[in-house]
């Protein structure tokens, strides 16, 4: 009798771990954070460059997501007269950071 209740109880844990899962809900993200990726044209590449390069040799830089289009224009003003960029080159990193 022992014997028979094992041999159920070995059976039975092998059936269940060699069921599929698939049944067993997925994890999934809320639409909040679904961020869909951005085409990076070679302007809005030279302006990601600019700004990494010209922005970032003295400060840290911020996130393009860490302000909005209008915050921006007089950040990118600013910081363009102090980093001695002309007005394509301020411009191209405003593009950049209003792409998102």
């Amino acid at each position: 009798m022992k014997y028979k209740v094992l041999a159920l109880a070995v059976l039975a844990t092998i059936i269940y771990s060699c069921a599929s899962k698939s049944s067993m809900p997925m994890a999934t993200t809320p639409k909040e954070e679904i961020k869909f990726a951005t085409v990076m044209t070679p302007e809005l590449a030279e302006g990601k460059s600019l700004f990494e390069n010209n922005c970032g040799k003295c400060h840290s830089l911020y996130q393009p997501t860490d302000y909005n289009a209008e915050q921006w224009k007089p950040i990118v003003l600013d910081m363009q007269k102090k980093a001695n960029l002309d007005d394509a080159q301020g411009q191209k990193i405003y593009n950049y950071l209003t792409m998102q």
